[in-house]
């Protein structure tokens, strides 16, 4: 064990007094023993180690190992972690798996045991995790919630299966998130006295208030998918111990380029806000709502804490875990080596007749996409009709979407989606919240095909296709993860995007939002293996109407 005994000084920040105070923190066997105020001290920041409140690190791309590595470099000591991607695809084996990659490195990283594997019962999962399994994994000692409760149809209906999970975490004293965008009146009230107790799913100030008032804690997330930080923020002056940061889902160029959590504190400060007020939604107020054991720079507390060059810049300089430097010069003191290989994947290449559609009468019912939301749209469009068979159309952005089971060889489903605004190719990928089924859109089925049966051929990953060409990043770990280091894993996500972004989409995470394609508990049109799925009704629906 590297020495635990050491003087370190600077201007600290004390979250629970809300003072910054020039002084040196003496830490004694890993534990701070004394914090007494000095003189000309280095001109540098002591803050308490950032948390991230509610995130899936399958989003990253890296297994929990690696992708610690790169979030430390971000003062990140602390993740609360939903493992749902992997569980819909391996189910408890997956789980097993991310606990025990995570404990191989410093950082506090506690789980969500996932409340809803599948989401619904209206697509095909690779395993299902019932109340038994789930009961089961709440009793671990590194999960600390029932992670977010998407079906609160059977919260609020009483659904059975649902009752037991939260009874289940209930019974144990843990906590209980949610999911539940624009849920409201009665049938919100009735969410939350079912026991839940914190969401990431706010969009409006006036959405946040409601779910606040009736005792929720919201978790402001900016991710690259869902961005709300700039509509929520004002709850971090009106409301600062209701709040907590996250990202939910943070794809590697998005870290690489502005950062984790430490990106959220930035923009705040930009925007005004009291660093206290931020630094507390990123530290104080996680840590106790979920118990983490992470100190908060008190006497006593366990020596966990970040140095930062000023508040303008805010460079993670070096960061401390129990009293060990884990983080210098922007190089992590750990490395974890890993070959894992663990994957569940069958289907046989497709044929162009298979993703062919015969036209009917009347109009099709179309999905509009939006840059960095994951609620979409419902419209009604005239199709464009090649040869008997209904094609993109290009010159109005309608593209052909194709999503079909991973886990079989069942019929491929076609649905319609505008707003990504490609002019060219195709993509495809095996991350399709969140059975993680094969998903893809493109401007022709020739292409469709090609970027589709790349992807099978690789059992997983991510894949672009202009013409002929092509390009890909492979997740050897569920069809979500790779093995490798982050910096190899963004050179080679950066190469895609890069190739991608000759498409035409100006979407900021094409990849990203078309993963959210098939959430089939996200307002208001989605697709899935099984069909084209209406969510305000919650039942599939055909894609042809005479409306």
């Amino acid at each position: 064990m590297k020495d635990q005994n050491f003087k370190i000084s600077g201007k600290i920040a004390d979250v629970i007094s809300r003072e910054i105070i020039q002084g040196e923190i003496e830490v004694v066997d890993g534990y701070i023993k004394s914090i007494v105020p000095k003189q000309d001290v280095p001109n540098r920041y002591i803050l308490p180690g950032l948390v991230d409140s509610h995130m899936h690190i399958e989003s990253s791309l890296l297994i929990p190992s690696r992708f610690a590595a790169e979030a430390v470099k971000c003062g990140t000591l602390g993740l609360v972690t939903d493992p749902h991607e992997i569980a819909n695809v391996l189910g408890e084996i997956g789980v097993d798996f991310m606990i025990n990659d995570a404990k191989k490195v410093p950082l506090e990283i506690k789980f969500g045991v996932p409340s809803c594997v599948p989401a619904t019962k209206h697509e095909t999962s690779g395993f299902v995790l019932d109340s038994n399994i789930v009961e089961s994994l709440l009793k671990r000692e590194e999960v600390v919630c029932l992670a977010e409760v998407m079906d609160f149809v059977g919260v609020v209906e009483e659904d059975l299966e649902v009752l037991k999970k939260i009874v289940a975490c209930k019974k144990l004293g843990k906590k209980i998130d949610g999911h539940a965008p624009g849920l409201k009146g009665t049938d919100l009230k009735k969410y939350v006295a079912a026991g839940i107790s914190a969401d990431h799913e706010c969009s409006t100030i006036e959405e946040a208030l409601e779910k606040i008032a009736l005792g929720m804690m919201i978790q402001i997330r900016e991710g690259s998918a869902a961005r709300d930080f700039d509509s929520l923020c004002s709850l971090l002056e009106s409301h600062p111990d209701k709040v907590m940061l996250c990202t939910d889902d943070l794809h590697p160029d998005d870290m690489a380029e502005n950062g984790h959590i430490d990106y959220l504190i930035k923009k705040g400060l930009n925007k005004g806000y009291d660093i206290f007020n931020l630094l507390r939604a990123a530290s104080y107020n996680p840590i106790h709502h979920y118990g983490l054991d992470l100190g908060l720079l008190q006497i006593g507390d366990s020596a966990d804490f970040i140095l930062v060059n000023n508040l303008e810049q805010f460079s993670v300089m070096e960061a401390y875990r129990k009293g060990e430097c884990i983080l210098k010069n922007g190089n992590p003191s750990f490395e974890v080596h890993n070959e894992i290989l663990l994957n569940n994947f069958s289907r046989k290449p497709i044929h162009l007749s298979e993703i062919s559609v015969a036209p009917k009468n009347g109009k099709i019912k179309v999905m509009v996409a939006k840059d960095g939301d994951l609620i979409t749209d419902s419209i009604l469009c005239d199709p464009k009709i090649e040869n008997s068979n209904l094609v993109a159309d290009v010159e109005n952005d309608l593209l052909k979407m194709v999503v079909m089971s991973r886990y079989d060889n069942g019929k491929p489903v076609v649905g319609f989606v505008k707003g990504f605004g490609f002019k060219k190719g195709a993509i495809a990928e095996s991350i399709a919240h969140d059975s993680h089924n094969i998903i893809a859109i493109g401007t022709s089925d020739e292409e469709l095909m090609h970027a589709i049966n790349t992807l099978i051929d690789l059992k997983g990953g991510i894949v672009a296709v202009n013409n002929s060409k092509s390009k890909f990043v492979k997740l050897e770990v569920a069809g979500l993860m790779s093995n490798k280091t982050g910096s190899k894993l963004l050179e080679e996500y950066s190469g895609l995007s890069e190739f991608a972004s000759e498409l035409g989409s100006e979407f900021e995470s094409p990849f990203m939002t078309l993963a959210f394609m098939s959430l089939l508990v996200i307002p208001k049109l989605k697709l899935s293996d099984k069909g084209l799925f209406d969510v305000d009704q919650f039942k599939v629906v055909d894609l042809f109407t005479n409306e």
